[in-house]
């Protein structure tokens, strides 16, 4: 029985003799295919009249201009070639009619990103029309096709290096879903078939070949009319891939990132299910903090990096020692020596990385514990053949029966408790948006766990919410709640800040690109009009209908202070009530008081501590009537 049918745990990293294209390699080639057609530079959206209409030729241009940056930074020994098809100039080496390709032409090795292309490229939109044009490639009463003579350059650019240590891959972007839609009966139908053809013999060489379709405004884009045959899909797969209406231009970005960048496992970890059952996964950090970079001392004549070494030498010969040094440990009197590799092994408190403990149903698993960012993990065959389907069986189990997994996750340095929460695959229009897989909450410490809770317990004047205060927040929360939330979507200001800077230097630019903190609050969102209506009523319901918060502020700040000289006063008054100050003044002792002592009086009857000692005494005996 196949335990995962679909493949959807199918990992990168594992590979088939036949399936050569799906091995993980150490770089990528990709050709990214533009359709040039005029349909590309009609509106892509129903503009305001006052606002600039963005074609969908301008959109992706855009997008692969941020892919070719991310590449640079994430993966670059990457190489990429960008075509043109449907142009009304050729350049390729095929000499093939309505391709042009843009940064590699006469020769036959592809480009690496650099601030060169993306600037020239970035650039290209407005020079298009007058040095490439625009033309219909595909048209009634002609034998020209220009979308087989694209995959076939493209094929010829893929060409070099081998499927073992690189991946290939031809990346289309249009929004004409039938190509061939402009001529009917023969020549229509052996059309269709030489291209899909065309894509079939490039697969079966090892290249991928992937769609990024755009939807035009008056209709979706028909995966099914062509494109489904061309690039394989079949079932549900052609629903899944194309765009919704309201997800058009806004997610071609995002889904070109989640394209371009593979996920990067942090270390592979062996679960032990049972005594005997032992699997392999894979770990992925969510999130990471960003970090100053270490730093690196360099040698002062060769300007290479410095390497530091230790090395023990023998303090009666002086000779060098090679053997593993040894600690020891006073135990009645005798000395008990311990090798580095046995003291490890003292330490080790787990055989195993991940050893299951037992199941627990998720409402046991409390906000509280989830105090750090979870790992996420992902089965693999690498090393543990079958660790899939055992995970698999696992993890459905799991989903099945709303349970979470209790594990002990034992490193050297600090062993705890682990939940494992099995996460469900969630797909869109742009792609795969959760995977499915396991979570890693780290469960705090009983020292870490607080319950604020306790101070109420047998306080009567703890406050309680009325149910139109808690009406109001759960509206309140409706309106704003983030949806689709994934902690992928959101970029990390420090280091979008850093590589703008590094962006700027490097392609010539005077001023640093903006950069938009996605981590802030969306003050345009929170404009709403129904945000407003839902924290107006809050407010209402907390504060009052007339509630001014500058008037709350001045008052609170007031009562502080209040509270702050009721305070002074009152420390005052018990430190006063221990002097008998009528016995004091009757018997002239009031002189041999300090001041500090004298000024207690004063404050605690609210009188003035201002002057020297003889006027505060005076100030006194004034007050005592003497």
């Amino acid at each position: 029985m196949d335990l995962d049918p679909e493949g959807i745990f199918r990992d990168d990293s594992d590979e088939d003799d036949d399936n050569l294209h799906e091995r993980e390699a150490n770089k990528e080639m990709v050709v990214y295919l533009i359709d040039a057609s005029p349909r590309m530079f009609t509106p892509a959206n129903a503009a305001k009249p006052d606002e600039k209409q963005e074609t969908h030729f301008h959109t992706i241009v855009n997008c692969i201009t941020q892919s070719l940056k991310m590449q640079i930074i994430g993966r670059s020994r990457d190489e990429v070639a960008i075509c043109f098809f449907n142009t009304k100039e050729k350049k390729n080496l095929q000499e093939l009619a309505g391709v042009y390709v843009y940064n590699v032409t006469e020769r036959e090795q592809l480009d690496r990103p650099d601030a060169r292309l993306i600037k020239e490229f970035s650039c290209v939109e407005d020079s298009f029309m007058n040095n490439i044009g625009s033309r219909y490639g595909i048209t009634s009463g002609s034998r020209e096709n220009t979308l087989y003579n694209a995959l076939w350059v493209a094929q010829a650019l893929l060409r070099k290096g081998s499927v073992k240590t690189v991946s290939k891959r031809i990346l289309i972007f249009t929004n004409e879903d039938d190509p061939f839609g402009g001529i009917t009966g023969a020549a229509k139908t052996d059309m269709i078939r030489t291209t899909i053809q065309r894509a079939k013999d490039a697969q079966d060489l090892g290249l991928s070949i992937e769609l990024l379709p755009l939807s035009r405004p008056d209709e979706d884009f028909n995966m099914s009319l062509f494109y489904a045959d061309l690039i394989g899909l079949e079932g549900d797969e052609v629903v899944q891939y194309v765009p919704s209406a309201g997800e058009k231009l806004e997610d071609m970005t995002d889904q070109l990132r989640k394209r371009m960048m593979k996920k990067r496992k942090v270390k592979t970890l062996s679960f032990a299910i049972t005594n005997d059952v032992c699997i392999e996964v894979n770990t992925y950090a969510l999130i990471r903090p960003t970090a100053p970079g270490t730093i690196t001392w360099l040698d002062s004549i060769s300007n290479l990096p410095l390497k530091t070494e230790r090395s023990f030498i023998c303090n009666d010969t002086g000779a060098l020692l090679q053997a593993p040094q040894e600690r020891f440990q006073l135990y009645n009197d005798k000395v008990v020596k311990f090798s580095v590799r046995e003291l490890s092994d003292v330490k080790r408190v787990s055989s195993h990385h991940l050893r299951l403990l037992g199941f627990k149903p998720l409402d046991c698993l409390k906000d509280y514990h989830n105090l750090s960012p979870s790992t996420f993990i992902y089965p693999s065959d690498e090393q543990i053949f079958g660790s899939t389907r055992v995970f698999v069986a696992l993890h459905s189990s799991m989903l099945r029966l709303g349970r979470f997994a209790l594990a002990f996750y034992g490193t050297p340095t600090r062993p705890r408790l682990v939940a494992l929460v099995a996460q469900e695959e969630v797909i869109s229009s742009s792609g795969q948006d959760e995977p499915p897989g396991m979570h890693m909450i780290y469960l705090p410490y009983s020292d870490d766990v607080r319950y604020p809770e306790e101070v109420h317990l047998t306080s009567g004047d703890a406050p309680r919410a009325t149910d139109e205060q808690i009406k109001k927040a759960s509206n309140l929360l409706r309106r704003i709640d983030l949806k689709h939330f994934s902690v992928s979507h959101f970029a990390n200001p420090g280091l979008q800040k850093h590589y703008g800077i590094l962006e700027a230097l490097a392609l010539g630019e005077d001023e640093m690109p903006d950069i938009k903190d996605e981590t802030l609050p969306d003050e345009e969102g929170l404009a709403r009009p129904g945000v407003v209506k839902a924290i107006e009523e809050f407010k209402a319901a907390v504060f009052g209908e007339n509630y001014d918060q500058e008037e709350a502020e001045a008052a609170a700040a007031k009562g502080g202070a209040s509270k702050k000289r009721k305070a002074i006063a009152d420390a005052a008054s018990q430190k006063s009530a221990a002097y008998d100050w009528a016995d004091l003044a009757d018997n002239g002792k009031l002189k041999d008081m300090t001041v500090m002592d004298l000024k207690t009086y004063l404050t605690a009857h609210g009188l003035a501590v201002s002057g020297k000692k003889d006027a505060i005494i005076s100030r006194i005996l004034t007050h005592l009537g003497k």
